[in-house]
């Protein structure tokens, strides 16, 4: 009976432990997407999503809208499209942004590509090579994905670390949230 009681203490302490661990991350999270970057930034950084064929996918587009609005506002401003070419997608993530940015009317100037990337990390990593040194920066990605993105961010050394939070499509909202607790546990043991 010893072994069981113990066996179910245990169980009860590791749920509790994850309970919390959710919470705080839950916190990190919704915080990091409530955040407004200043007017002004010298980069958008859009991280790229899935592309089906050559059609964003709604992850995707709803990161570009809200990168969109920022570029309208902030005529000064660059974006660069972050993301490579992966299974499936007939074009990098990168030119399906190029195509919506410059289809609304964004100067071809103000559009800088990094199609190589296939990661948060490498996103981040690629694009700070193609800024210059100690601009100011504001990343754009789903609400769920700000708080990992901006530690990475950080933890490359960006000189200034905003975040932009499109929303996530609805439908993903269970999936994209759940997987993104793991995805902190990694980034803090791993990304470094």
């Amino acid at each position: 009976m010893k072994i069981k009681k113990r066996v179910k203490f245990v169980g009860k302490m590791v749920a509790v432990a994850l309970a919390i661990y959710v919470i705080i991350i839950h916190s990190l999270i919704y915080q990091t997407a409530k955040q407004e970057p200043p007017k002004g930034v010298d980069y958008l950084i859009v991280l790229g999503a899935r592309v089906k064929g050559d059609m964003m996918t709604k992850a995707l587009l709803f990161r570009v809208e809200a990168a969109l609005e920022y570029l309208e506002e902030n005529p000064n401003t660059k974006v660069i499209a972050s993301g490579g070419q992966g299974p499936g997608e007939d074009i990098s993530e990168a030119e399906a942004m190029r195509r919506f940015f410059e289809a609304k009317g964004i100067e071809e100037e103000r559009i800088i590509l990094e199609d190589r990337s296939t990661t948060t990390f490498e996103n981040l990593s690629f694009s700070k090579a193609l800024m210059e040194d100690g601009a100011s920066v504001a990343i754009v990605s789903n609400d769920f994905h700000m708080y990992r993105a901006s530690v990475i961010g950080k933890r490359l050394g960006y000189a200034e670390v905003h975040t932009l939070a499109g929303k996530t499509p609805t439908i993903a909202i269970i999936k994209l949230w759940s997987r993104e607790y793991f995805a902190v546990a990694k980034t803090w043991l791993v990304d470094k």
